[in-house]
């Protein structure tokens, strides 16, 4: 009997193993970190290259990112809209893919009703590009706040060494996309 109960609990514990590898993040997960954390403490600047009508006071505007606050396991950007700088896309590493999530904030720094939003990864991606459909917390901040329009967002960032960054949003009725030239970088 004693030998059937160790036999049961190593099985156990070789199956929770493999689940516990399998739910790693993928090497092209840590690639596209790696690869947001290259161009920590540079600012770049980007247009917004879909044509949605919604989109044009963005397009209006000087649009800037600033990839900092780095670490291996978490990337700050924010993301400046002329004068805007409410926005800050914050990409972390978790135990089975990337996270991300929307800082919004207003001017004297308190947080926005529509805060800390976003979403994590569903497949391995590419070591270029990431995919984050929304998340369950988001979708309730979304209904609570009569944005349910938002309930079926899919976020994606694009990093193309040398060449562009890209922020997307994807829903039924949008499709916003801003790409930033990472070849030359703006000064403070």
């Amino acid at each position: 009997m004693k030998i059937a109960s160790l036999l049961a609990a190593a099985a156990l514990i070789s199956l929770s193993s493999v689940g516990v590898a399998d739910a790693a993040p993928a090497p092209a997960q840590n690639d596209f970190l790696a690869r947001l954390n290259a161009l920590c403490g540079q600012r770049f600047e980007g247009r917004v290259v879909t044509t949605d009508a919604a989109d044009a006071k963005f397009a209006s505007e000087r649009l800037i990112m600033h990839v900092r606050d780095c670490s291996p396991d978490e990337v700050r950007i924010p993301f400046a809209v002329g004068e805007d700088r409410s926005r800050t896309w914050v990409v972390t590493r978790t135990d089975s893919g990337l996270r991300l999530k929307h800082d919004h904030r207003h001017e004297d720094g308190t947080t926005d009703v529509l805060h800390w939003y976003g979403g994590d990864t569903a497949n391995p991606g590419t070591d270029e590009r990431q995919e984050f459909p929304v998340d369950g917390e988001s979708i309730a901040l979304f209904n609570a706040n009569d944005a349910g329009v938002s309930t079926t967002n899919v976020w994606a960032m694009e990093v193309h060494p040398d060449r562009m960054f890209a922020y997307e949003l994807r829903r039924s009725n949008r499709h916003f996309r801003v790409e930033f030239d990472l070849t030359k970088p703006v000064a403070e």
